[in-house]
């Protein structure tokens, strides 16, 4: 445009100041190449006074408008506001209601009286083992220690009416007592073969199938799953022992469900693994939908710090000098649209996204230039042309 202009100016100049000659010079009616170049020398001549006339225009505007060389800034009020910090770590779902059932007792496994998929109670009957002629020896016992009871009683009535010697009490006594033990030991034995449910959970997968051998706690014959009591275990890093404690609020997100809920600590380790310098924490999972199963992956998002009246920027506002001090800009000496850029010596605390706590430096309502941060120098007028509060 400025040359548009310059042209413009320099045609006017020709045809209305121009010599006589040059304006009724033809260059289509002539072949003198001497007279067309004479008559370009003119032009260019023209042309440079036109531009030198030109520059100490400009120069004049811009001494009488400098505003418009100012530097343009966008800038933001600060508030005070709720700070929350959140580490980052990843964990994996677990239960303590997840166990691989072995039985108690060896031999051929003879009924199996759950399927997979299938809900048990505690207590409930799982399967039998072949119990190799212990429940004959149980009744043989019981039949003596019947017996053995029969005359204790008879002894003791007996000698509760001073007839008979104390021996024979004594022994009758003895003999009951010891025929109670047995029975009790011999079935106790017994109970081994039936393998029970320890909790309340679905049977997620049946091992060893009916018939085979099975050897006391070797062998696998099933495992059963509780999905009610989950919680994530994570290790955490010393440092942050008085920062991540029992209760802190908890975000959890499964990257392969979609879905993310909040939750608590519900317990944290009183040990520091002396190899990787943390200590474990619990995250409680409420599994409601019952789509949350033990190893699956989690990350979390743990509240270790809050700061109810925080002041927080941007952190790509933030510069550094050369003795290592983070600085920002503000505005002083406000008038309308233009203010003055001051440097202000800050330090900061904990960052979060994109920003960062101030911890000392600015108060409540400064007004910091945000766009054009690192463009202005301390002291330099600026324009304002969008404030952002």
């Amino acid at each position: 445009m400025k040359n548009i202009f310059t042209l413009l100016i320099l045609t006017l100049v020709i045809t209305s100041c121009g010599d006589k000659s040059t304006a009724k010079f033809d260059i289509t009616k002539t072949t003198d190449i001497k007279a067309i170049k004479a008559e370009r020398d003119k032009l260019v001549a023209q042309q440079q006074e036109i531009n030198a006339k030109l520059e100490t225009i400009d120069s004049k505007i811009d001494e009488l408008t400098p505003e418009k060389k100012l530097p343009l800034i966008t800038t933001f009020i600060t508030k005070a506001e709720k700070f929350e910090h959140f580490l980052e770590l990843q964990g994996n779902v677990a239960t303590d209601q997840n166990l691989v059932i072995t039985p108690e007792m060896g031999g051929i496994l003879r009924q199996v009286f759950v399927k997979e998929g299938q809900r048990v109670s505690k207590g409930q009957l799982l399967a039998r083992i072949d119990d190799g002629g212990l429940s004959q020896q149980v009744t043989q016992l019981q039949i003596q220690a019947d017996l053995a009871k029969t005359t204790y009683e008879r002894q003791k009535r007996l000698w509760d009416q001073k007839i008979g010697s104390e021996i024979q009490y004594l022994q009758s006594k003895s003999a009951y007592e010891s025929q109670v033990e047995a029975v009790k030991q011999l079935q106790s034995q017994l109970n081994k073969t039936a393998v029970r449910a320890p909790f309340t959970g679905v049977i997620d997968d049946v091992i060893t199938e009916q018939g085979s051998v099975v050897a006391p706690s070797q062998t696998a014959l099933m495992r059963i799953v509780n999905l009610k009591d989950m919680y994530i275990s994570v290790d955490v890093p010393e440092r942050y022992i008085s920062n991540v404690t029992k209760n802190k609020n908890v975000e959890v997100n499964f990257p392969v469900l979609g879905e993310t809920l909040n939750s608590k600590v519900r317990q944290t380790g009183n040990f520091i693994n002396p190899a990787n310098r943390t200590f474990n924490v619990e995250i409680a999972v409420p599994n409601k939908k019952g789509n949350i199963k033990p190893n699956l992956t989690a990350k979390l998002k743990i509240n270790d710090y809050t700061n109810e009246k925080a002041l927080l920027v941007p952190q790509n506002i933030i510069s550094e000098n050369a003795a290592g001090e983070q600085y920002i800009y503000i505005l002083t000496d406000r008038k309308d649209s233009i203010a003055i850029a001051k440097k202000i010596i800050i330090e900061t605390g904990k960052t979060q996204g994109d920003v960062i706590e101030v911890l000392k430096g600015i108060e409540n309502n400064a007004e910091i230039i945000q766009e054009g941060a690192r463009s202005v120098k301390d002291g330099q007028k600026v324009q304002i042309i969008n404030s952002k509060s």
